[in-house]
C-alpha cells in the first residue's frame, strides 16, 4: 500500500496548478480522498479537531445500510420468483430471468441464493447507474465550481435505488437521480447547501412524472403484466383483504419499493447510526411519537368506508417505508432541523402527516416521502423559532 500510496503522490503535480491535467484536479483529488485519508488538517486553535469527518461520517451511513441492501436484493428476488413459480411457464423477455436460465440457478423461492442472485440482478443495474450518473453530474459541479468533490453523494446514489421498485425503466431512474442531484441539491449550492433530501427530491419527481412506473408503494410488478398490491395499497381499498402477516413486514417479506421493506434491516441501520453519533435519536423517536399518537388518534375517530383509520401504530411501523424513512431520511443531518427542540419538533411533525396522508388520502397510500419533504422545508423554520428564543432568554439574562 506504501508504494501505491508513492505512486500517487509522484503523479499528484500533473493535476496540480500547472499542470497538463489541471482541470481535473478536483476528480483526482476525490479518488485520492476516497482511498486515503486526507493529509490536510487543522492546527489553529480556532476549530474543533473531531476524528468525525464527513468522508467518515458519509462511509458509516453507508455500511449502515448494508442491511437494507442485502433484504433489498433477497426480497426482490424473492417476490419475483413466488410469482415466477404460480406460472406453467416462464415467460420470456427478462434479460434477467435469461441470465439465471443460463447460469441454471433457477426460480427456487425456497433457495436463498435463487433470491439473492435474482434481486441482485435488479437492485445492481440501478445502483450502478445511480452512482455513475450522480457521480458525473458531482464531478461537472465540481469542475465547475472549483471545488472539492465530497463523498456525500454515494449515499445518495445508494438511497435512491433503494426507493424505487425493482422494475422502473434505467432511463427514469437515471432522469430521476439527475433531478435529485441537479435541482435538489447543486443548485442550492452544493452538500451541506440543499433545503431538501435529493435522493427524495429525486423520487418525488419521477412519482408525480411518471406515475405509472413508480408504483412501488402502489403496486409491485415483478413479471410481465403480472403484479401484486402491497400492504398499504390493499388495506386503503375496502374490498381488499391483508394478505400479509406482522412478522413478515417486520421482516421484510413483503412487495413494495426495494429497500423500505424490512423494519428489521432499517432497526439495525438505526443502531449503527445513534452508537457512532451520526443519526438523531431524537429525530427517530419523534416520528415514531407523532407517528402512534396520529394513528391511535385515527383510531378513536373511526371509519365505517375506510379501513386506514383503524390502522394500529404497530402496522403503521412495519408497512410501506416508514422504518427506512424515518431513520435514513428524516434524520438526513443536511436537510433536518439541527437545534436540538427544532429535532422534536421536526420528527413529531413527519410523524403526524405521514398518518395523515396514509388515513385521510386513500389514493395515496404511502405518505413518507411527502413528510419527510415537508418536514425539510419547515426545518429552517422550526430551527429559527427556537434560535431566536435562545437569543432572547439570553439578552434577558444579560439585562
Amino acid at each position: 500500500m506504501k508504494a501505491f500510496r508513492n505512486l500517487l503522490d509522484k503523479q499528484a503535480r500533473h493535476f496540480e496548478k500547472g499542470g497538463r491535467f489541471e482541470s481535473l484536479y478536483y476528480l483526482w483529488e476525490a479518488l485520492d480522498g476516497f482511498l486515503y485519508t486526507k493529509g490536510d488538517v487543522t492546527l489553529s486553535g480556532s476549530h474543533v479537531r473531531d476524528v468525525m469527518d464527513l468522508k467518515r461520517m458519509m462511509i458509516t451511513v453507508f455500511f449502515a445500510l448494508v442491511p437494507a441492501v442485502i433484504m433489498a436484493m433477497f426480497n426482490t428476488g424473492l417476490q419475483a420468483n413466488q410469482i415466477l413459480t404460480t406460472l406453467s411457464e416462464i415467460p420470456a423477455g427478462s434479460w434477467q430471468r435469461s441470465f439465471l436460465s443460463f447460469l441454471g440457478i433457477g426460480f427456487d423461492p425456497t433457495n436463498i441464493w435463487a433470491n439473492l442472485i435474482h434481486g441482485a440482478l435488479y437492485f445492481l443495474p440501478l445502483y450502478i447507474l445511480s452512482l455513475v450518473i450522480g457521480g458525473t453530474w458531482e464531478v461537472i459541479f465540481a469542475c465547475v465550481r472549483k471545488h472539492e468533490i465530497n463523498e456525500g453523494f454515494l449515499v445518495t446514489s445508494l438511497l435512491f435505488p433503494l426507493i424505487l421498485p425493482p422494475d422502473i425503466p434505467y432511463w427514469q431512474a437515471a432522469l430521476g437521480i439527475s433531478f435529485g442531484i441537479v435541482l435538489g441539491k447543486e443548485v442550492f449550492g452544493g452538500v451541506g447547501m440543499n433545503i431538501f433530501n435529493p435522493a427524495l427530491v429525486g423520487r418525488a419527481f419521477l412519482f408525480f412524472a411518471y406515475p405509472a412506473q413508480i408504483s412501488g408503494d402502489k403496486v409491485w410488478v415483478a413479471v410481465d403484466g403480472i403484479s401484486r398490491a402491497t400492504p398499504l395499497a390493499e388495506l386503503a381499498d375496502p374490498a381488499m383483504q391483508l394478505s400479509v402477516s406482522w412478522k413478515n413486514a417486520f421482516c421484510g417479506f413483503i412487495p413494495g419499493s426495494m429497500g423500505e421493506t424490512s423494519t428489521l434491516a432499517c432497526l439495525i441501520g438505526a443502531a449503527v447510526l445513534i452508537l457512532t453519533g451520526i443519526g438523531s435519536w431524537k429525530i427517530m423517536a419523534s416520528v415514531l411519537t407523532g407517528m402512534v399518537g396520529t394513528s391511535l388518534m385515527f383510531n378513536w375517530i373511526g371509519s365505517a368506508t375506510n379501513p386506514m383509520f383503524a390502522l394500529e401504530p404497530h402496522w403503521h411501523l412495519v408497512l410501506g417505508g416508514f422504518a427506512f424513512g424515518t431513520v435514513f431520511m428524516a434524520t438526513d443531518p443536511v436537510s433536518a432541523a439541527f437545534t436540538e427542540q427544532g429535532k422534536i419538533i421536526y420528527g413529531m411533525l413527519i410523524g403526524f402527516l405521514i398518518v395523515l396522508i396514509r388515513v385521510i388520502n386513500p389514493a395515496f397510500p404511502e405518505g413518507v416521502m411527502l413528510a419527510i419533504l415537508f418536514g425539510n422545508a419547515f426545518a429552517p423554520i422550526i430551527d429559527r423559532i427556537f434560535i431566536h428564543s435562545n437569543i432572547r432568554r439570553r439578552e434577558k439574562r444579560m439585562k
